[in-house]
């Protein structure tokens, strides 16, 4: 692959399927980068033997949900401002409606059971900001006087003066009469206000500063759940109330109490509540390897239902599908996400295994379940199964695209590091004798994990002739959570020694993998652990050291998870803190390094970046600093085709000046 390859890699979201699995529809999306944006439509497939169909032709229509008489799809497009907003169309096919018009747009939204109305979480913005008076410029707008510890999101901004609200509109009927603009006239009261089609008018069912994350309705459709996050006075708190809001805005009551950091919410037909949850510990900061459990609430007390020792539930999107009295769930292992069956008594049966599944949904039987799914071939494919698992077919052929763009499929490794401890990943080599310059990729989190899907950053280094190697070391997810926690208090210890270990287990076991040029890189984490490495080893002829955890003790006070996360990686002893810190060895870098970052990176704020390349330039270290405009921390993920091209090809002008091939 080739840097605009990244055209070529499809991914494919969270699909839907009818009630009696007649069919399915889904989302793709996309890199375009002569539009320098991600681009994606609906599609169709009658099941169980049909062939794909754009169902819309919007720019990045996203995360469609069918409603429970299969009628209609609603999903996400944006308006003319660029603000996403619940659009309905026909399941058949027809043109979308336009359903909300929330002035910041809208996050998540849920059907109503009788699939007349459509729940929806929207941020409301304080009078006088984000453009709610025309012509007052953000910079002219009054300060915020901020008295939490939390202020800010990556990827959002400002967050305490545009709190998210639950909302509820009726949904109009797509074959009704479109609404027409009224023509001038010369008294005002021959102008009488129009209600056919368009959108309705939304009733606010919560108020407030706090926000609301998520909506679910409940079997009987008179409540909406949703969970709470309110901005702390003091410190940190992750543990998060469950709520039911009352749909005629007669008040709510809470289902569960502050006890648990709540994800992913679901509602079976029996009406039992389901969740995905983690304990965070008795002062609500504990999120280390989290072990994110199935719950479920079929009475007065919640009961767990797996064990997150064993079972991780915590991968990004996963979430949950009721089936019958049963559960579908994600659990992310050795690289890989499963797609599990969970009974009421917590018995656990694997369904699909050996790729990973982002997404998943099943008809009122039980007997198909869509998946979709990434594997080494393809970023994204629709995957039709049985009941059992037993029987699968991929229903697209997406990766296609891929294919001729060209890619290697990488080899699977474990090496024991010098206490024995098993260290998994992948190496993949270009095609031919080498010998190659090897890349050393260290992923971000830390308890997060490199995968078995077609990853652009592995390939893109493969096709310009480097052999990448990549593992996910101690501190990584899918491997118990005694392997996530093992670096706590601890970062740059066993964490530093699996990679380095890897590496070495890497280049033995293929003489093509030229040992005397390494390079090493790495993102978030990674770039943390590249430039601990690079104080503690002098064996890479260069680096690159990207969106970095730098230096904990200004991460604190600035990044949106300051308030919390270097206390419980890094401890708040000072000496501790030194002790893991990259900032504080800087001095002993010899090594060529390259820093990237994003003007916008709440994350790991760019302060980490610029106060860490003027380090390296004080002593007299080659080092260069490249900072992405108008970006955040998902650049390499969701950032602007164009930008993640140049970003493509400075890496790799980079490493033919150090690591020439």
């Amino acid at each position: 692959m080739r840097p605009a390859d990244i055209e070529a890699l499809v991914s494919v979201g969270r699909p839907a399927i009818a009630s009696d699995g007649s069919f399915t529809v889904f989302a793709t999306s996309r890199a375009d980068v002569a539009a320098n944006r991600n681009v994606g439509q609906l599609w169709r497939i009658d099941l169980p033997v049909g062939l794909p169909r754009r169902l819309t032709r919007g720019i990045a229509d996203a995360s469609p949900r069918l409603s429970p008489d299969d009628r209609h799809v609603a999903f996400l497009r944006a308006d003319a401002g660029g603000r996403a907003q619940v659009h309905v169309v026909a399941a058949s096919g027809s043109e979308a409606l336009q359903v909300t018009d929330a002035p910041l747009g809208v996050s998540t939204f849920a059907w109503s059971p009788t699939s007349d109305r459509i729940a929806f979480v929207a941020r409301v913005p304080e009078p006088g900001r984000y453009g709610t008076v025309d012509g007052l410029a953000p910079e002219a707008e009054s300060p915020r006087r901020i008295t939490g510890v939390r202020w800010h999101a990556n990827g959002v901004g400002y967050v305490l003066d545009r709190p998210g609200h639950v909302f509820v509109v009726a949904v109009p009927d797509v074959g009704d009469e479109p609404a027409y603009e009224d023509a001038p006239v010369l008294h005002d009261d021959a102008a009488a206000a129009r209600a056919t089609g368009g959108s309705g008018k939304a009733r606010q069912l919560t108020e407030g500063s706090s926000s609301h994350e998520g909506v679910v309705f409940t079997s009987d459709g008179s409540e909406v759940l949703t969970t709470i996050d309110a901005i702390e006075p003091d410190h940190r708190d992750l543990r998060t109330p469950l709520v039911a809001v009352r749909v005629d805005g007669s008040g709510q009551r809470e289902v569960l109490a502050p006890r648990f950091s709540i994800g992913d919410v679901a509602v079976a037909s029996d009406g039992a509540v389901a969740f995905l949850a983690s304990d965070p510990g008795p002062d609500g900061r504990d999120f280390v390897a989290p072990g994110v459990a199935l719950w479920v609430l079929d009475g007065d007390e919640p009961r767990r239902l797996t064990d997150p020792e064993t079972v991780d539930l915590g991968e990004v999107g996963s979430h949950i599908t009721p089936v019958g009295e049963d559960f579908l769930v994600q659990n992310r292992t050795r690289g890989q996400v499963e797609l599990l069956r969970v009974t009421r008594d917590g018995t656990v049966q694997r369904l699909r295994a050996g790729l990973e599944v982002a997404g998943h949904a099943a008809d009122a039987a039980g007997e198909r379940i869509v998946c979709a799914v990434a594997t080494s071939r393809s970023a994204g494919e629709i995957l039709l199964l049985d009941s059992e698992g037993a029987d699968a077919r991929l229903l697209t052929a997406f990766g296609d695209a891929a294919g001729r763009a060209g890619y290697v499929l990488p080899r699977e490794l474990e090496v024991a590091a010098p206490d024995g401890y098993p260290v998994h990943g992948w190496v993949a080599t270009p095609t031919g004798p080498g010998p190659f310059p090897v890349l050393l990729q260290i992923h971000g989190g830390p308890y997060a994990s490199y995968g078995v899907h077609l990853f652009d950053e592995t390939q893109v280094l493969v096709d310009a002739g480097y052999a990448v190697v990549y593992c996910n070391p101690r501190g990584s997810a899918g491997y118990g959570r005694s392997h996530g926690r093992s670096i706590r208090g601890r970062m740059g210890t066993d964490d530093l020694v699996d990679v380095l270990a890897f590496l070495d287990g890497a280049l033995a076991s293929d003489d093509r993998l030229d040992g005397t040029r390494v390079g090493i890189m790495g993102g978030s984490y990674g770039g943390y652990l590249t430039a601990w490495a690079i104080a503690h080893d002098h064996r890479f002829a260069a680096a690159i050291v990207e969106r970095g955890f730098l230096d904990p003790v200004s991460f604190q006070g600035t990044s949106d998870i300051g308030s919390f996360f270097g206390d419980e990686y890094v401890g708040t002893d000072p000496d501790a803190i030194r002790a893991q810190s990259p900032m504080a060895v800087v001095d002993r870098v010899t090594t060529p390094t390259f820093v990237i970052h994003s003007e916008l990176d709440y994350r790991c704020p760019l302060e980490q970046a610029t106060r860490y390349y003027s380090a390296l330039r004080r002593q007299g270290i080659e080092a260069e600093l490249l900072i992405f405009p108008g970006e955040d921390h998902e650049l390499t993920r969701s950032g602007r085709p164009r930008h993640r091209v140049e970003r493509f090809e400075a890496i790799l002008e980079w490493w033919s000046r150090h690591l020439p091939v």
